[in-house]
């Protein structure tokens, strides 16, 4: 090589020029540049930043995709966790209760009559429901509901029954839960197997020899049956009495019943969810099923459980793929997981970007053809594909005008399309943000929607306790006026004081009826029979210048709902149909089955359907979602109260069912109740009240915490001739039972201040005498909605219902009403 080179570049077919004329021309201009590399230029300038954003804006879309997965995941994972921890609680609380029988306080000597009525008991409980109950008293079966009723009483190991071989396997290591003592909550199993008593029974019941009792509830993992090979997990929990354990009760959970939980979900097929127990090994799981059960977690899913108790994870699944996913465990220790592969979210994001990079490489290798063919002709075509590109840098909207060469039309085309996607993708961006940020509005609507009806709810419970108090005053003030010698001068003022006392109690019902808290008496309905009785009353509601029509289909299924509420529910409606008519047209009523359409957002089952149809003035649109909402009325002051159709979704939602409004302004409304369907009717009894006198010289303890109320209610008491110890809370009620008065019956009010209210007052005392006769009465309290094993009166009671009231509590005589 030649080292004396020119100190410019020379180009090819061109002389070289002096250095000095050289040094000249570059002094005089800058240095210039060929069409060929200005075009170049200026596709890799335009082109370079779109695809650049496009490639940033395709990462940013796939993270977010991938973030949204992450959340449905846990979601999911929480929500179906939460659905295990259900199935397990439910078993923990029927090993509780069966343990708690007053059949095993004779325990460990049952009779057969003991041991017959606690399997029945037992049966029952796990009606629905897989696996079984054993109740085992060492290296004994007592009974065991795995086999038919009755064939496994007193059976021993050497007999060979089938619930002999139940082997929880209890406490299998430090990750195991364990059901705590009452109230049924969970708590930590030993920690160490060759010190906890319930291992050592485990082992000893699989093997068929002597077990030790288990002195606490345990929560064994999933293993297999002995006698079977079949997997189940079990719960056993200890039968204890005056500090001894004396049996231990073992309810056993199957895989099986979990896979359903999984199975319902319908998750996509490359979805993976696992059910595991405490141990890590797998109970239930999609895909696979049960065929999976018994399996154990890899290692790292087995340190991440140990570490917390919910999290994301990255791992390889039990078919050896990579998976990414979720997993959140109970506070039993059970674990639910989902994942999906990292090639989905991988394969998303490559599936994403290809098209993107594809079409980049292929837009600047269209650019660099164009530049070299437009180098050979003339510059304006440049100078347009610039200013539009300039105009596409800009974000204003592209038109590509004939240049004339048709490259240059191609490359202008294709920034215009460009152009356009750009757009398109702005205007779909918005409106996802737009849909995104009315669906938060609506949740919050909703939230806060909730929040009000719970603190309505709140709001009426104290409003009607207190006003009922009010009443009980006016009302019992009112019957020992009508006892007076100068009752027949006061007939006039009294009636209507106790009318005005019947008022403001219906008055009262109709809040709690609104807030959800009015207690109701269910009843099996015929609505053929029912249905008919009524048509007079709703007759004589809606007037005579309008005309009714009921259709009531033959095959129509009765209801389980409250009589009174199902009559004021129509009568409502007809109320309200009568004034959307102006007291003028027809009205129909008809009920029937419900079909599969009608029972879109409903549990499953049968339901019947009562349509109240009108050809009123209809009801607007922007008012229609509003016509439930309690106090809401479009009637004038004074004209209605708002509480009319919250009453008929009240009823509806409390029974079971939901009401529905259908209208259209111009053309009438229709209001549409379904209630779920009920085959047999309870027997009824006949309605009997005390003989007269029957309570007199009865000593009656009254606690009750209003001093007015209090003193109203022991006199006409006493004006019945009953002697009357009153109180006005639980503690002072205490000390008067205490002090050694003689009490007979105890009439006493629910809510009240201080610790006790009157349903832990009236345990107490049975707990002091059993057998002592007790009668509570509230204006409000749940003792009017949840179950009690005392009589319950409501506020406002009449002196006859108090006194039936202590007559039943006592056993004293009635007489058929």
């Amino acid at each position: 090589m030649n080292s004396t080179a020119h100190p410019l570049p020379r180009r090819r077919g061109a002389r070289a020029l002096p250095l000095w004329r050289a040094r000249t021309a570059l002094s005089a201009q800058p240095m210039p540049l060929s069409i060929r590399t200005r075009l170049l230029l200026l596709v890799v300038s335009v082109m370079l930043p779109g695809v650049l954003a496009a490639l940033w804006v395709s990462w940013q879309t796939w993270n977010d995709e991938r973030d949204a997965l992450v959340r449905r995941m846990r979601d999911n994972t929480r929500a179906l966790s939460m659905v295990v921890d259900r199935e397990l609680t439910q078993r923990a609380g029927i090993a509780r209760v069966l343990s708690l029988s007053q059949m095993l306080d004779n325990a460990p000597q049952l009779s057969p009559e003991e041991l017959a009525t606690l399997e029945l008991q037992s049966r029952r409980a796990m009606q629905g429901l897989g696996g079984w109950v054993e109740l085992t008293a060492g290296d004994r079966t007592l009974f065991t509901t795995r086999v038919p009723a009755g064939g496994s009483r007193g059976l021993g190991p050497a007999e060979g029954a089938p619930g002999q071989s139940l082997s929880p396997n209890l406490a299998t290591n430090s990750n195991e839960a364990a059901l705590s003592s009452p109230p049924s909550t969970l708590s930590a199993a030993a920690t160490s197997p060759a010190a906890s008593p319930a291992n050592h029974a485990a082992s000893a019941m699989g093997r068929g020899t002597p077990a030790p009792l288990v002195d606490r509830p345990v929560f064994g993992a999933l293993q297999p049956d002995p006698t079977t090979g079949e997997l189940r997990a079990a719960i056993v929990q200890p039968v204890e009495r005056n500090g001894r354990v004396l049996l231990n009760l073992a309810v056993t959970l199957m895989p099986q019943e979990l896979q359903q939980v999984i199975d319902k979900q319908q998750l996509p097929p490359e979805w993976t969810a696992t059910i595991m127990d405490a141990s890590g090994t797998v109970v239930a799981r999609h895909p696979g099923g049960v065929s999976y059960a018994g399996r154990g977690a890899t290692d790292d899913i087995r340190r991440m459980l140990a570490s917390r108790s919910e999290s994301v994870f990255e791992s390889t699944n039990l078919d050896g793929q990579p998976v990414i996913g979720y997993y959140s465990t109970s506070p039993q220790g059970w674990t639910f997981l989902t994942a999906i592969p990292r090639q989905t979210l991988l394969g998303g994001r490559a599936r994403a970007l290809q098209p993107i990079v594809i079409g980049a490489l292929i837009l600047l290798l269209s650019g660099f053809i164009a530049a070299r063919w437009i180098a050979r002709r003339i510059s304006m075509p440049i100078q347009e594909l610039n200013e539009i590109a300039n105009k596409l840098r800009a974000g204003e909207p592209v038109t590509a005008p004939p240049t004339g060469v048709a490259e240059c039309d191609a490359v202008a085309l294709a920034l215009e399309d460009a152009s356009a996607a750009i757009r398109q993708g702005r205007s779909e961006l918005q409106h996802r943000v737009n849909e995104a940020i009315e669906r938060t509005r609506e949740a919050e609507q909703r939230s806060s929607n909730t929040q009000r009806t719970a603190a309505l709810g709140r709001l009426t419970g104290g409003v009607a306790h207190d006003f009922n108090n009010l009443l009980g005053v006016i009302s019992n003030s009112a019957h020992l006026l009508q006892r007076s010698p100068h009752a027949d001068t006061l007939a006039m003022p009294i009636g209507a004081i106790m009318r005005s006392v019947e008022v403001g109690s219906r008055l009262t019902q109709h809040l709690l009826r609104v807030a959800g808290r009015q207690p109701v008496h269910p009843q099996v309905v015929d609505l053929n029979s029912t249905l008919s009785e009524m048509r007079e009353l709703l007759v004589t509601v809606l007037g005579k210048r309008m005309q009714f029509a009921m259709t009531v289909a033959p095959d129509t299924q009765s209801v389980l709902v409250d009589p009174s509420e199902l009559e004021l529910a129509l009568i409502n409606i007809a109320l309200n149909a009568r004034d959307a008519t102006n007291g003028v047209g027809e009205i129909v009523l008809e009920a029937r089955n419900a079909e599969s359409f009608d029972q879109h957002d409903l549990a499953p089952g049968d339901y019947v359907v009562i349509t109240f149809t009108d050809h009123g003035d209809g009801i607007p649109e922007d008012v229609q979602p509003r016509v439930f909402e309690p106090f809401f009325t479009t009637k004038a002051v004074g004209k209605g109260t708002g509480l009319g159709l919250s009453q008929v979704m009240g009823f509806c939602v409390q029974a079971g069912g939901t009401a529905r409004v259908a209208s259209q302004p111009g053309h009438g409304t229709t209001v549409t109740l379904l209630l779920p369907a009920r085959t047999s009717a309870p027997a009824v009894r006949p309605e009997k009240t005390a003989e007269p006198g029957s309570l007199s010289g009865v000593r009656v303890l009254l606690v009750e915490d209003n001093d007015e109320l209090n003193r109203v209610t022991a006199s006409l008491l006493r004006s019945f001739s009953c002697q009357v110890v009153t109180a006005h809370d639980a503690e002072e009620a205490l000390r008067q039972y205490g002090s050694g008065a003689a009490i007979d019956v105890v009439l006493s009010d629910v809510v009240m201040p201080g610790a006790m209210d009157g349903q832990a007052l009236a345990r107490e005392l049975r707990r002091r005498r059993p057998g002592l006769p007790i009668v509570l009465i509230s204006g409000y309290s749940t003792a009017l909605t949840a179950e009690s094993s005392f009589p319950v009166l409501r506020k406002p009671a009449s002196p006859a219902q108090v006194l039936d009231a202590l007559a039943r509590a006592m056993g004293r005589p009635v007489v058929a009403g």
